[in-house]
């Protein structure tokens, strides 16, 4: 460890006019300023709804919330499964953790001197933080989704691929943050990767003319953990847009034939 922390501290020397003119049409009219709310709320239900089929509107808005929320249940289930799982982060290019971008040019370096194997268990580290860390993320989504109105879910529906996902992402981000943040620190510390950033960044700021270097490896793992869930989050919710195979019920079979 001594030399590699030396070999490290070496290698890194318009929109008031437009109501006023609305109202002003309404009273022309004869409705009052309730019943312009009534017809601009009625506007943007019918804009929400235009992405839908003409079979998903027949359903009714009470089956076409039942049924995303059941499909948001399904593809967040999912993908805290599959996060959580071992390997979960490591094993998926698209979401593994990898060195911070403020050690990064030492990876190179390291492993050409022959410490690779030191740099991976680092990395390894960090990644399995993260695997235990997203399990907590279902109740976060479960109460989401229960206070999806049935305004959210129309939306959600007629928009892109990813527009649950992107729902989650506003709606849930600082609360998975802050239920991540505490088994990450926890997990880093038992695994040693926290001791091991602070003797290699202590080290390297011993030596003469270093700059300074500052990083919270477990901010830095919890952010990187959230955003690799909703990666995830995002391709299942894809699938069942997408792939009729994925519909595991009726019920979803029927609100997302379009």
């Amino acid at each position: 460890m001594i030399k590699l922390i030396c070999a490290i501290g070496f290698l890194v020397a318009l929109a008031g006019t437009a109501g006023a003119q609305f109202g002003d049409l309404m009273k022309g009219f004869g409705l009052d300023k309730e019943s312009g709310k009534q017809a601009t709320k009625a506007a943007k239900g019918a804009s929400s709804a235009s992405g839908l089929s003409a079979a998903q509107k027949s359903l009714g808005d009470v089956k076409i919330g039942e049924g995303l929320k059941e499909a948001l249940t399904v593809s967040t289930g999912n993908a805290v499964t599959q996060t959580g799982a071992a390997g979960g982060f490591l094993n998926n290019e698209k979401i593994k953790i990898g060195m911070p971008e403020q050690l990064q040019s030492l990876d190179k370096g390291l492993r050409m001197i022959g410490y690779g194997p030191q740099v991976d268990e680092f990395v390894l580290s960090m990644n399995q933080a993260a695997e235990k860390a997203t399990p907590a993320a279902k109740t976060i989504f479960l109460d989401a989704i229960g206070e999806m109105t049935i305004d959210d879910a129309s939306k959600i529906l007629a928009g892109s691929d990813t527009a649950a996902t992107e729902y989650f992402q506003e709606k849930t981000t600082d609360k998975l943050t802050a239920a991540f943040k505490p088994t990450v620190a926890q997990s880093t510390d038992a695994v040693g990767v926290t001791k091991q950033y602070k003797d290699l960044v202590g080290k390297y700021q011993s030596v003469p003319f270093a700059s300074k270097v500052t990083l919270d490896i477990d901010d830095y793992v919890t952010g990187k953990t959230v955003d690799g869930l909703f990666v995830v989050v995002g391709e299942q919710e894809k699938k069942i847009r997408t792939n009729p195979t994925a519909r595991v019920s009726g019920l979803l079979k029927e609100v997302f034939n379009k």
